[in-house]
Order: C-alpha cells, then structure tokens, then sequence
C-alpha cells in the first residue's frame, strides 16, 4: 500500500465520523424540539381544561376557584345549570318596544359528565389535574383573587394558572416570563398567553 490509499482511506473514515456527528447533532436538536413540543401541547391541553372549570366555577358560585381542592370538588361535586332564555317583544301603542326576557332552569348535569367526559377527555385523572406534564411532579401555580378597576374602584374575578418550570428554554427566560400560562393576575382575562 502506498501513502496515497493510507490517506485516502484515513480521509474518507475522518470524512464518515464528521458526516455523523454532524448528522447526529442536529438530529439530537430535531429530537429535542420535537419533545418540548409534545410537553407543550400536553400542558397546553391541561391549561384549557382548568380554564374550563374555572369558567364554570365563575358562573355557578360568582367567583373563581380560590385554591385546588375547590377547584377539584367542583369538578367531581358541581353541577352545571342548563338555562333557556326567551325574548317576548311587544310593541307598545306610541311604537316603542318593550322586550321581557325570562331565564327557566331546565335542569342540571354533573361539571365532571359534562365538561370531562370520557369522549372528550379519555385519560382524565382528576388527582392529577394541577400536576404540570412532563415536569416530574411539579404543580401549575395557582392565584385567584379580586382585583380593582377603574376610576369607581369596580372588584373583578381575576386567576392565572401557570407552569412554574418551563421545559423549553425560550420560556425560561427573564424568571420564566414568557411560560405558559392562563389567565390573569391583573385583567379579567380567560385567555391563554399561546392563542
């Protein structure tokens, strides 16, 4: 053998190991993002369904839930109401109308058959429901209180539930300022900051 194959075979064996690292590194970044996307999406789905409940908590009682077991006693106890609203208008003799609405209660349906059911939630886990996916146990941070607005000092329900630990690391930034999180602590606000 000559020293031209010995160092085209040393060059093309150098060319292969760098290929693969290079191919392994951004196939390791690929793997990753994908990841943080399915931790997100699976957070995202928990942030929507607290969200509902709280709406529902908001309607039934006038105010959020104030801390989890409140939350979660709702959710296995609560009722949601079904109301029908009709409108009768009547036209008065000087051509004003007059407008009577009346609101009957029709029943009621359990907040966990109506708002967690098993078609749209099969794998539900009420003990579960404030633990963050992904996150090896870590709970949603939780607020919920009254706040003032405006210049006649008006109290609105305001709550924010939040993910306290971020897997990606954009979301960590600046003490976990962009993570993601529904609610409020300041508006009256049902939104979530991924919309």
């Amino acid at each position: 053998m000559n020293l031209t194959k010995i160092l085209s075979i040393v060059f093309l064996l150098a060319a292969l190991a760098v290929g693969y690292r290079l191919y392994k590194g951004v196939d390791d970044v690929m793997q990753e993002e994908k990841r943080i996307a399915r931790i997100e999406a699976r957070v995202i789905e928990k942030l929507q369904m607290l969200r509902e409940a709280q709406i529902a908590y908001l309607a039934s009682n006038g105010e959020y839930a104030g801390n989890w077991s409140d939350l979660k006693k709702f959710i296995e106890e609560g009722q949601i109401f079904i109301v029908q609203k009709t409108e009768e208008t009547k036209l008065l003799d000087y051509g004003e109308e007059e407008i009577t609405i009346t609101y009957d209660t029709l029943g009621a349906v359990n907040v966990m058959d109506s708002l967690f059911n098993e078609r749209k939630y099969p794998e539900f886990n009420l003990s579960a429901l404030n633990v963050v996916p992904g996150s090896g146990g870590k709970t949603f941070t939780f607020f919920a209180d009254k706040v003032e607005r405006g210049a006649n000092k008006i109290l609105i329900d305001v709550f924010e539930i939040k993910d306290p630990a971020p897997v990606n690391p954009d979301r960590r930034a600046n003490n976990n300022e962009k993570a993601l999180r529904v609610g409020s602590r300041n508006d009256a606000s049902t939104s979530g900051n991924w919309e």
